[in-house]
């Protein structure tokens, strides 16, 4: 099971870009109609920008109120599409900590402490032919827990201590791969301890999702989120 955001990237990203260019014309006709003074010409430059707006966010809002929340077993990918090139990601496992470290300097959470084992993966089959093997750089993630009730817990403040008590070693989310490459990343969280039913979400913190067709990023759209095994 996968799942991709935005689905059929090329498409989206063609349509964004299209749209922009319009916009850019659009915006030359109004300036040229008022340096001719033409009323005529400054109302249909108006009019085709806001009509380009208005079809291409009815678009983006649409697709966000028909999409649906996922939650994804272990072992399932998440895709982060780009043009011509896609990052996986799945989760590993997941485990609780009461504290962590020796019992005389244990790190002791105002709750509980979790950690989850991210992998992540650069799907060679997602490439296009002349990309060739250059490194690719991820684009900045979001990263949290969200319980049942709706709570969001962001990476515990303690995680470089955590993972070293644990005698565990974090690749960072940000770490450039080639294509085909993968690793493994622990994230901690630092959670409530009547917090049940935790969710990973990982969702790109680029704010040019917003804009696209069919993001999880864009406004309204639900989210896909990873089911921690139990721990």
């Amino acid at each position: 099971m996968s799942v991709y955001t935005p689905h059929w990237a090329p498409i989206v990203a063609l349509a964004f870009m299209g749209t922009g260019f319009v916009l850019v014309v659009g915006l030359f006709v109004v300036l040229f109609g008022v340096l001719r003074k033409s009323r005529g010409v400054v109302l249909g430059g108006l009019a085709g920008v806001l009509t380009t707006l208005l079809a291409y966010g009815t678009v983006l809002l649409s697709l966000s109120l028909l999409s649906s929340n996922v939650e994804l077993p272990q072992g399932a990918w998440k895709y982060f599409c780009e043009i011509d090139c896609h990052l996986a990601y799945a989760i590993g496992g997941a485990q609780v900590v009461g504290s962590a470290g020796p019992e005389i300097q244990a790190l002791t959470p105002d709750g509980k402490f979790v950690i989850v084992q991210v992998k992540t993966w650069f799907d060679p089959s997602t490439i296009s032919a002349h990309r060739g093997n250059g490194p690719l750089v991820p684009n900045e993630r979001k990263v949290v827990l969200v319980d049942r009730g709706g709570r969001t817990f962001a990476q515990s403040s303690k995680s470089e201590a955590v993972l070293a008590a644990e005698g565990l070693h974090a690749t960072s989310l940000g770490t450039a791969l080639r294509p085909g490459e993968s690793y493994i990343s622990y994230l901690v969280f630092e959670v409530s301890g009547d917090s049940s039913g935790l969710r990973l979400l990982i969702i790109s913190a680029d704010e040019v999702g917003r804009m696209l067709w069919g993001h999880e990023s864009s406004p309204f759209h639900k989210k896909a989120y990873f089911a921690l095994p139990a721990a």
